[in-house]
């Protein structure tokens, strides 16, 4: 089993308590699934989790750095914020953070529909 391997099942195991988090590749990282809706993504040894108007603020103030990548030379970032420091460590540290990003990605499905 591969570093990453190890890491999606700990993330995964971690979250366990909302329900069946179920791994997806994408674009050379992982989304993170539940009930339909991805509220998390992994790139490399990092969990980013989903955020929106509701909830940007709260992870700006944990100081969580938005996800962004590079491409065509432009940096783009995207409604994903980093796991705050420590939380992968303990599920109790992580959950709040999880149910915010999992009510901002259900938000975001209901908007587009």
């Amino acid at each position: 089993m591969s570093r990453r391997d190890v890491f999606i099942d700990h993330v995964c195991d971690l979250l366990r308590v909302l329900g069946p988090v179920a791994p997806r590749r994408m674009f050379g990282g992982w989304g993170l699934y539940l009930d339909g809706v991805m509220f998390a993504l992994i790139e490399g040894d990092r969990l980013y989790l989903k955020a929106d108007q509701e909830t940007e603020a709260r992870f700006a103030a944990a100081e969580c750095e938005p996800f962004t990548y590079e491409a065509k030379g432009k940096r783009i970032s995207l409604s994903y914020r980093e796991a705050p420091d420590g939380s992968l460590e303990d599920p109790d540290d992580l959950l709040p953070w999880a149910r915010l990003a999992l009510e901002a990605a259900r938000r975001a499905k209901a908007a587009k529909r």
